[in-house]
């Protein structure tokens, strides 16, 4: 009698902080179904991140900054005017005027150089060799080199180059932008999951509260023993603790999935706490052809291997450029020269343009061993072999992985199913056992024992999910893509 006494004084002290600390159970929280308004979908974080997010805008500087190198290198082909002027007046004395202008206009073909100039040396003590009349003398000319540089010189080696590096820039563009969104699905995935588990262990302690209630009455009325409650009542703590440990998970993931939110002044906006992620709807495996299509795609489009082609012309146009320093330097410059200042001057046809006024400069050099210039180009042969090397491991690691993903999600929509089906027999026996509860046999422990391994199936089927889609999107990603949301 002592131990009822115990038991029943036990019970209405549980009783009494159940209802001080507010665990009443309150219906209108039941989740009844999901507003649609207050979903914040997937879609809705691409169209968001790919307007605003910083990083993304930060990845499309890129193509900018090799557009800006090939406007520069193509500066190495911008006309150039140069003039100077001297004079010296000393005792009366004229020693010297000189006045020399130059427009050179660089030539892509066979990298030549037109020179059209204007010369007028004159004074007392001008060196002959350059002294001109009064009027000075006009010259149009060219400089070629006939041996090195005549099919590829720095300039043209320097442009080409950045030409092939917009591509690389463009690939490692869309291999920047491609990580980012993956990093984002993840993210929106984790989410998703903290949010289903928070729901369930919800769902968990709205049972086990309304159970003590039924129990509490139970008990006032002698039908069930106290202890009953008092185990129901530690039942309520226990999912009160997973309760705060999950709202705490669902806190962060929220946060972490609001690093990824920006509005267009580029202010950070936080995800709001009654924001809800989207279902996801009954697990579909990709088939064959998806497979098959983003295999092919990866082999010629993927991000990587674009950079390492790129890198592979680069050094095609360098090994070129090395190959042609191998030769002897010679250049030849020819010059006309004439009097004539205007088109409207009349002048003696001796001292206009013709094949016999002109001014002709032959220069040649050869280095012997040619050590540096070998040096180099085997350098670069070095660095070929280097890349293809890695193209093709990257190649395979690239197929691969795009395989390792597909096994994952081939693995993971079976194991959905089985799940799916073990929940729906461990819900047969909670109900089953709920039943004999109720004609008395069976026991509390027992319930509550079925009924948490029921909520942890339930999350683990959220696991999966979740698991499920962020694999999707590394499929996508591992073949250089981006999944594309609907």
């Amino acid at each position: 009698m002592n131990i009822k006494l115990k038991h029943l004084c036990l019970f209405f002290l549980i009783i009494f902080l159940f209802k001080k600390n507010g665990f009443a159970y309150d219906k209108g929280k039941e989740i009844s179904g999901i507003d649609t308004a207050k979903v914040f979908t997937l879609e809705d974080l691409q169209l968001m991140a790919f307007r605003f997010h910083p990083i993304i805008k930060q990845a499309a500087l890129l193509s900018e900054s090799a557009q800006a190198n090939v406007l520069q290198s193509l500066g190495y082909f911008d006309p150039a005017l140069k003039s100077t002027f001297g004079q010296k007046l000393f005792g009366n004395t004229d020693y010297y005027n000189k006045w020399s202008s130059e427009l050179k206009i660089p030539l892509w073909l066979a990298g030549a150089d037109l020179k059209v100039g204007y010369d007028r040396n004159v004074g007392n003590y001008v060196n002959p060799e350059s002294r001109t009349n009064s009027q000075g003398l006009s010259a149009i000319g060219l400089s070629i080199p006939i041996g090195q540089g005549l099919l590829i010189d720095a300039r043209r080696s320097t442009l080409r180059q950045s030409k092939i590096m917009v591509q690389y820039a463009q690939a490692d563009q869309l291999k920047q932008i491609n990580s980012i969104w993956y990093n984002m699905v993840k993210d929106y995935w984790n989410w998703y999951y903290a949010y289903k588990q928070f729901e369930l262990i919800k769902e968990g302690l709205d049972l086990a509260q309304r159970r003590f209630k039924a129990l509490s009455t139970q008990t006032l009325l002698g039908d069930k023993p106290a202890i009953d409650s008092v185990e129901a009542y530690i039942t309520v703590q226990e999912r009160m603790i997973q309760r705060e440990k999950t709202a705490i998970e669902l806190q962060n993931a929220r946060l972490v999935l609001s690093n990824h939110l920006w509005n267009e002044t580029g202010n950070p906006l936080e995800l709001p706490e009654e924001a809800l992620p989207q279902n996801i709807n009954a697990v579909k495996l990709p088939g064959k052809l998806l497979l098959d299509s983003l295999l092919t795609q990866s082999s010629s489009q993927h991000p990587e291997l674009i950079k390492l082609k790129s890198k592979s012309a680069q050094l095609e146009i360098e090994k070129s450029y090395r190959q042609e320093m191998l030769k002897p330097k010679l250049n030849l410059s020819g010059t006309l020269i004439s009097n004539r200042i205007n088109f409207t001057n009349n002048i003696p046809g001796y001292y206009d343009f013709n094949w016999g006024n002109y001014k002709l400069d032959v220069e040649f050099a050869f280095p012997l061993f040619l050590r540096s210039e070998r040096g180099k180009l085997r350098e670069v042969k070095i660095k070929q072999q280097e890349l293809n090397y890695e193209l093709q491991q990257s190649g395979r690691e690239i197929r691969n992985n795009i395989l390792s993903s597909y096994n994952d999600l081939s693995a993971y929509s079976s194991q959905l199913s089985l799940q799916q089906k073990s929940i729906q027999n461990q819900q047969f026996l909670v109900n089953g056992e709920n039943q004999k509860f109720a004609l008395g046999e069976s026991t509390l422990f027992l319930i509550n024992s079925r009924e948490t391994k029921l909520i942890d199936m339930k999350i683990k089927q959220e696991s999966m999910a979740a698991g499920y889609q962020k694999t999707l999107a590394e499929l996508f990603y591992k073949a250089g893509t981006k999944q594309q949301i609907n």
